[in-house]
C-alpha cells in the first residue's frame, strides 16, 4: 500500500514538472513568435512607406499567419487589405476585409473595415452608363456606417460620399429617361424620371425630371397630370429655366417679364463717399 502510494505522488511530481517545462517552453515559443510577427509586422509597413504595398500586403499576410490569436494579427490582416487598397487591387481588399469581419468579430477598428469596404466600391464607380452594382453595394454600405457607427468620422464622410453616389445614380436615370424619349417609349421614360424625384429628391436634376414629366404626359393629352407636375416645379423652383420650358408647353407665346428695376445712382454715393474727406 506503501509503494503505491509512494508510486502515485512520484508520478504526480512527474507530471507535474513535465507540466511546467511545458509552460515555460510554451512560453518561449510564443515569445519567439511574438518577436517573428512584430519583425515581419515592421518589414511590411517600412515597404509601404517606401510605395511597396503589393510587398508589404504579402509580408502583413505572412506576420498575421505566424500568431494567429495575438493583438498583432488582425493589425496585420487589417493593414494587408489596406495595402492592397493602395494599389487598387480592390478584390483582393475586399476579400480580406470581410475575412477579417468574420475572424476579427466586434474589434475595435471594425467601423474603419466597414468604411474600407465602403470605399474600395466606391473607388469602382464610373459614368452613369456603366454598371450600377458598385453604386449600389457602396451606397449600402454608406448608409449602414451611418447608422451603426453615427458619431464617428467615417460616418461624417459617408453622408458627404452619398451625396455624391446619389448625384450619379439620378444622372444614370436622367440618361436612361432621355434614352427613352427617343424611343418613344413614354412609359419607361416617365418611371425613370419619377424615380428622379421620388428617390433623389436633394439632386441637381429634379428640376428636369419635373419639366420632362410635363412634357410628356402633355404629349400623351394628360394635361391635368402635366399641369400637377408644373404646379410643384413652380411652387419649388420658380426661378428655374426648366420652369420656363415647361409653362411653354402650355403657352407657346410665353416670353419671360423681366423686370426694369431703377438704375442705382451711383454717382450719388460717390458724391456721398467723398464728403467724408471734405
Amino acid at each position: 500500500m506503501k509503494k503505491n502510494f509512494f508510486l502515485i505522488t512520484f508520478l504526480l511530481l512527474v507530471f507535474l514538472g513535465c507540466g511546467q517545462n511545458e509552460k515555460e517552453i510554451s512560453v518561449i515559443k510564443e515569445s519567439q513568435q511574438n518577436l517573428e510577427i512584430v519583425t515581419a509586422y515592421n518589414e511590411a509597413y517600412k515597404a509601404l512607406e517606401e510605395g511597396d504595398p503589393y510587398f508589404a500586403a504579402k509580408k502583413f499576410l505572412e506576420a498575421e499567419l505566424l500568431l494567429p490569436q495575438s493583438e498583432w494579427a488582425p493589425k496585420s490582416a487589417l493593414m494587408a487589405a489596406y495595402s492592397f487598397y493602395l494599389q487598387n487591387y480592390y478584390a483582393e481588399a475586399l476579400s480580406n476585409l470581410e475575412r477579417f469581419l468574420k475572424t476579427y468579430p466586434n474589434n475595435k477598428d471594425e467601423a474603419y473595415v466597414h468604411y474600407l469596404i465602403a470605399m474600395c466600391y466606391y473607388e469602382t464607380i464610373e459614368d452613369e452608363k456603366r454598371d450600377s452594382a458598385p453604386l449600389f453595394f457602396a451606397k449600402n454600405k454608406f448608409n449602414f456606417i451611418i447608422i451603426n457607427f453615427p458619431n464617428t468620422d467615417f460616418a461624417l464622410d459617408s453622408k458627404f460620399k452619398l451625396g455624391v453616389i446619389e448625384d450619379i445614380l439620378a444622372s444614370k436615370e436622367m440618361y436612361l429617361g432621355r434614352h427613352y424619349i427617343k424611343k418613344g417609349k413614354w412609359i419607361a421614360a416617365i418611371n425613370r424620371f419619377k424615380n428622379v424625384i421620388n428617390d433623389y429628391d436633394r439632386t441637381i436634376f429634379v428640376e428636369e425630371a419635373l419639366h420632362r414629366l410635363v412634357e410628356i404626359n402633355y404629349k400623351l393629352g394628360l394635361k391635368e397630370e402635366s399641369q400637377k407636375y408644373a404646379k410643384t416645379l413652380g411652387y419649388n423652383y420658380l426661378s428655374s429655366e426648366w420652369y420656363e420650358k415647361s409653362y411653354k408647353v402650355f403657352n407657346k407665346n410665353y416670353s419671360k417679364q423681366v423686370k426694369n428695376y431703377p438704375q442705382k445712382d451711383k454717382k450719388g454715393v460717390l458724391r456721398m463717399f467723398k464728403k467724408l474727406f471734405e
